[in-house]
Formats: C-alpha cells, structure tokens, sequence
C-alpha cells in the first residue's frame, strides 16, 4: 500500500463530463444529471482500501444530510478490478449497500474519468460550486486508519457550507492522504507517481 496524496487540482478548474454506471440501480449518470442546484461532489473512492473504510460510514451520512440540502454527490471508484476483485461491481454494489449510500456509486471500467480529474487516491475528493468551478479537494478531515479518532468530515463539511451559501473555502487546503488509484497494466497516466512522497 503506497500513501498517496490528492494531486490538488487547479482550483476553479471546471469539472469534467462524464457518463458511468451506478452500480446502485444500473442506471447510467452524468456529471450534469448528478449536479445539485448549489454544487456536486465527485468522491473517488473504492471498497477495500482502509483510508475509504475508515470514512464509509461517515460519508454516508455525509450524503444523508447534503444531499437535501443542494448538493449533488456522486462516488466512483477506478481501481482495476482483476487485482482488486473486491472492487468490482457486484462488490460495489453490496458496499453501496453496507456502508448505506444514498448517491450513485459509479464504476469507472475505462478509468478515463479518474484521469482526466487527475484523481490520484481514495479517497479523492473533489467539490465544485454551483458553476461547476472547483472550490475544494482537500481532505475529508485530519482523522486517519487506526488513529484511534472517529471521523466528521470536518473539513469536507466546512468547505460545503461555505459552497452552499455561495462562499469560497479557503484557498489553503489539505491533500486527502490514501491508497493510490489501482490502474490497470499500462493504463497509468503520465503523471502517475508523481504526488507518491509519502513512505
């Protein structure tokens, strides 16, 4: 397991389109089928990795009280599923099921949406504001994997507060740590490895 770092985007950078499976309902999802009237979060996430497993639950009921409230959620995970057979559909689904997802839970075969987003680990977050702008791709919040510290998503919910009231987070923001996306044999994109600095 390498700790890998959010590459951290541009902020202001418009969120990409894109056209995935949620492994919920078998219902394909876009990017603006999924946008909330005040923002949309995209969140790369995967089910074996322990960073993500750390946040589920929390998450979830991150999704449970945004949702409502104008913000668009979406979750995708792009680990390969041939080594990572935890990470495969049928899997997600179950996890969706689990963890107790309110938002689409989508499966990215080609990968091509974590590359154009430059989505690095997982979990990898990325909120826009309601011009589909990026305002925030830091860090759920400070608690980590055995910590010993129960997560809030501190961080992720201030930055959302301050996006649904039409506000901008803070400019200094804290990289998400966790498990590198799991790209296919020769599928890495060329700026693969470059955020790894973490032993």
């Amino acid at each position: 397991m390498v700790r890998t770092p959010s590459t951290m985007a541009p902020l202001g950078t418009l969120a990409p389109p894109f056209s995935l499976t949620d492994v919920r309902t078998g219902r394909t999802v876009s990017r603006d089928d999924l946008r909330g009237g005040d923002g949309l979060l995209v969140a790369f996430i995967c089910n074996h990795c322990p960073y993500v497993k750390h946040i589920r639950f929390a998450l979830a009921e991150f999704g449970r009280d945004y949702g409502p409230r104008g913000l668009g959620i979406a979750a995708i995970s792009s680990n390969d599923p041939v080594a990572y057979p935890d990470d495969a559909p049928e899997r997600m689904k179950e996890e969706a099921e689990t963890a107790g997802y309110t938002f689409p839970y989508c499966f990215d075969e080609t990968q091509e949406v974590a590359k154009v987003y430059r989505a690095a680990c997982t979990p990898d977050l990325f909120l826009y504001d309601r011009d589909l702008r990026l305002a925030y791709r830091g860090q759920f919040d400070e608690t980590r994997p055995n910590s010993g510290h129960t997560p809030t998503g501190k961080d992720l919910r201030a930055a959302a507060d301050a996006v649904l009231a039409g506000h901008a987070p803070p400019a200094d923001q804290i990289p998400s740590i966790g498990c590198n996306i799991k790209w296919k044999p020769g599928n890495e994109p060329d700026w693969f490895g470059a955020g790894e600095r973490l032993a």
